[in-house]
């Protein structure tokens, strides 16, 4: 094993390796934000007896973000309320921060109790609602009976 160099920097070189570093920070300092702009965008509710997710897409169905009562940190039977399904909707529109959504396309999907609240929270908002659809799926003549018991 050979000894190790141990160099040493003028004052010209590290006085230039500040200089590249402060002007690093004042650009990350100096830059306005990005406000990126949608025409339109859905906006999908499932809302079970369990929980209540919602997610944002794009046009094309591209997910923007999501969230639901469960990732908040509501635990049990509180994940179906309306309470929380609010929550949801509040905590949406913190991760969209500067996106603009434009007009919105509602689907809703479930019969839990929260899916009012969250429609309710979204025309809160300020959201340019311009259709609302129930995806819920209904049967329509429901499955075969059982056979008839013979005693």
């Amino acid at each position: 094993m050979g000894k190790k160099r141990i160099t040493k920097q003028t004052e010209g070189e590290v006085m230039g390796d500040l200089e590249v570093t402060d002007a690093v920070d004042k650009k990350k300092q100096g830059g306005k934000k990005k406000v990126t702009s949608l025409s339109s965008s859905r906006i999908y509710i499932s809302a079970s007896y369990n929980n209540t997710l919602i997610s944002v897409t794009d046009a094309a169905g591209n997910m923007l973000v999501w969230s639901s009562a469960g990732a908040m940190g509501f635990k049990g039977p509180k994940k179906a309320t309306p309470f929380a399904a609010s929550r949801v909707v509040e905590n949406i529109f913190e991760k969209l921060g500067n996106i603009d959504i434009g007009k919105v396309s509602i689907y809703v999907q479930g019969v839990g109790s929260g899916r009012d609240a969250a429609i309710r929270a979204l025309v809160g908002r300020g959201t340019n609602v311009s259709s609302l659809e129930d995806k819920t799926p209904i049967p329509h003549n429901g499955c075969r009976p059982k056979k008839a018991r013979r005693v």
